[in-house]
């Protein structure tokens, strides 16, 4: 863990929104903050998120990559891989990718990725990645109690939450490697496709305009982004995944 410095608090507003005021501040790649509570956690579109005190891993990073603006969203694939694997090596539990930033189990949301950039001249000068997983029985909000699943619910078994982050910040800087490789990319979208919830079901996208569209969702692109059967590709929207067709964890 040489390569990361972290800090682990009991509570604070939001990991993600520290991190990105401390990265225009100058903060070095690989900054971590991690709290045991979060008071006002975002998801996507800045949904609220909110669990109980030290039942998730809720943790946010500061990278640096040498990366376009229009490639930024691959942080996040590669922190949802690295979380994957940890959670195969730690507790046997293989979740699926649902595109494009949640870890699911059984079509249960375990985990959320939250990437945000900051920009400065049209150049990426940082993203902050924040992850929220959910570890013990009852980390999820009550009204996500349906739809949310925890870890410990899955493998039976207590797992210490700073040896799961070790593994997953350890996963995520091999990611890492191939977001700012040449032709590493291409390794990250294949890995993306092969552990994908999403791929080969049918699906309703939000865009962020309100726009919904339904479909096949057939591929991802050499840059992530989701193909639709028909060609329509989307680069960023909400998907559900709908009833009553194949797919997988």
């Amino acid at each position: 863990m040489a390569d990361f410095q972290i800090e682990w608090v009991n509570e604070t507003g939001s990991t993600n929104a520290d991190l990105l005021t401390a990265a225009r501040q100058g903060a070095e790649a690989n900054t971590v903050l991690v709290a045991d509570y979060q008071s006002a956690g975002r998801g996507r579109r800045g949904r609220a998120w909110e669990a109980a005190p030290g039942s998730s891993l809720l943790f946010s990073v500061v990278v640096r990559p040498q990366i376009d603006v229009e490639r930024a969203h691959l942080v996040t694939t590669a922190l949802a891989l690295g979380a994957l694997g940890a959670c195969d090596s730690l507790a046997g539990v293989q979740p699926g990718l649902k595109w494009p930033n949640d870890l699911v189990v059984g079509g249960r949301k375990l985990a959320g990725v939250l990437a945000e950039s900051v920009v400065a001249g049209g150049r990426l000068e940082a993203v902050v990645v924040g992850m929220g997983l959910n570890v013990q029985t009852g980390a999820a909000p009550s009204e996500a109690v349906d739809t949310a699943v925890a870890l410990e619910d899955v493998c039976g078994a207590v797992i210490d939450r700073r040896e799961l982050l070790g593994e997953i910040l350890i996963g995520f800087a091999q990611w890492m490697g191939e977001v700012e490789g040449a032709g590493g990319r291409a390794a990250l979208v294949a890995a993306a496709r092969r552990e994908s919830a999403t791929l080969g079901r049918q699906v309703s996208v939000e865009l962020g305009d309100g726009t919904v569209l339904e479909g096949l969702a057939q591929d991802l692109d050499e840059r992530g982004a989701l193909l639709l059967e028909g060609g329509q590709r989307v680069v960023v929207g909400d998907v559900v995944h709908l009833r009553g067709q194949s797919g997988s964890p």
